[in-house]
């Protein structure tokens, strides 16, 4: 594949995102595209000018109708470009590889590929192709992931809803290798998790949560130096089980998981009896979160640390208004079964609810529960989730730890 001559046009004054190398391109910012560019081929972004703006992949059917790879106008988008880039990614995440052999390679954006998702599960390559400009790179980066990671098992989960706006059809597939095995283990902090990389959440497994993982640890490890026991502890939206194994291996006493799936929490089960955790102290309750907050709350319960992770609320803007009103719901009911000193940790994974928003929604939370509150940090994604200081949207997991100070 060469290079393209393929050239869309913006209208006036809609250059101003793409000088300051924000690397999307609105379909209502386009005032033509010439040289019938296919989907997922390279063009050259211009200004009305004809200004040379950016090298981008084309989407005829997105309303991101092209995704900047590269502003500068020597490049050459060809498989020795994406190559390096792959490369490259690969090579910054080395540092994790002291912790865990579960890390997310690329991040699309952020790593100037643009809906391009890599997750590596010990020996089991998982990728998401989310966009039409990696789609159309797709036999080559297959090829150039295992040539730089030396895995040869490469399994694709193109199964998101970004596919179906980008005009392209649903895949999980194998995309280099043989199928993979029914349940990969994988360690993380020295802990032991099972993943179902065909049928689990996203990928399989939620990588971007690992330090808040060992954050809920190390917030377990404390409370046990300071009151001479272990911590009692809620999670919902617990999945597989990661913040609640990260939570018995900090030595807590008692571990309450909640989640709406029962194939999750069989996972989760099987992931506590790896790591030798099943001693009945982790109990685990199939129910619907709202619903069993508000039982906790009517029966008076109390928790040392309580965990809200929830799916993702709002999938767009249109959604805002009624993942507000969700996330205040769970918070709301969070805080009021927290004891004195108690920590919760919320996050949202919705792009669509930035950080000013959600903490707003926190703190409206805050004030209903009556219950008087300190934050002590902000949280995010781990390492191999890099913001790309350019690309704001995508940081989109965030989180707050709260310590409960009593009642208002």
């Amino acid at each position: 594949m060469t290079q393209s001559i393929a050239t869309i046009t913006l209208k006036p004054g809609k250059e101003r995102a793409l000088l300051r190398r924000h690397p999307w391109v609105y379909a209502t910012g386009v005032a033509s595209a010439s040289g019938r560019p296919k989907s997922g081929q390279t063009v050259r972004v211009q200004d009305s000018k004809k200004n040379f703006l950016a090298w981008a992949a084309f989407s005829p059917e997105s309303a991101l109708r092209a995704r900047c790879w590269s502003f500068n106008e020597t490049d050459v988008i060809d498989e020795n470009w994406i190559d390096e880039k792959i490369r490259l990614a690969i090579a910054a995440r080395e540092p994790l590889r002291s912790r865990t052999n579960a890390i997310r390679l690329i991040f699309g954006e952020a790593d100037f590929l643009p809906g391009l998702i890599v997750d590596q599960y010990n020996n089991q390559i998982v990728t998401q192709f989310q966009s039409a400009g990696v789609e159309y790179w797709r036999a080559e980066i297959g090829k150039s992931i295992v040539r730089h990671t030396g895995i040869s098992e490469v399994y694709d989960r193109s199964d998101a809803a970004t596919r179906a706006r980008e005009g392209l059809p649903e895949r999980k597939e194998v995309l280099e290798g043989d199928e993979p095995p029914e349940e990969v283990e994988i360690v993380e902090d020295g802990i032991k998790y099972g993943v179902d990389v065909r049928k689990g959440h996203k990928t399989g497994f939620y990588v971007d949560q690992r330090d808040n993982r060992l954050l809920a640890r190390k917030l377990a490890e404390a409370f046990r130096r300071k009151h001479g026991r272990g911590l009692r502890a809620l999670n919902c939206f617990c999945y597989t089980g990661g913040f609640s194994l990260a939570l018995k291996a900090g030595g807590a006493d008692e571990v309450v998981s909640i989640d709406s799936s029962a194939d999750a929490l069989t996972m989760a089960k099987e992931n506590a009896k790896r790591n030798g955790f099943d001693d009945g102290s982790m109990k685990w309750i199939e129910a619907n979160v709202f619903e069993a907050l508000r039982k906790f709350r009517d029966e008076g319960e109390k928790f040392d640390l309580v965990i809200l992770d929830p799916p993702k609320f709002a999938s767009s803007h249109h959604h805002v208004e009624k993942a507000a009103r969700a996330y205040k719901d769970i918070n709301l009911n969070g805080l009021r079964i927290l004891g004195d000193d108690g920590h919760l940790l919320t996050f949202s994974c919705s792009g669509a609810i930035d950080v000013d928003l959600f903490q707003k929604i926190i703190a409206g939370a805050v004030i209903d529960s009556k219950v008087d509150a300190w934050m002590i940090q902000r949280l995010g994604a781990g390492m191999d989730h890099p913001l790309l200081m350019t690309h704001p949207e995508g940081e989109y997991l965030k989180g707050l730890h709260l310590l409960s100070r009593g009642p208002a």
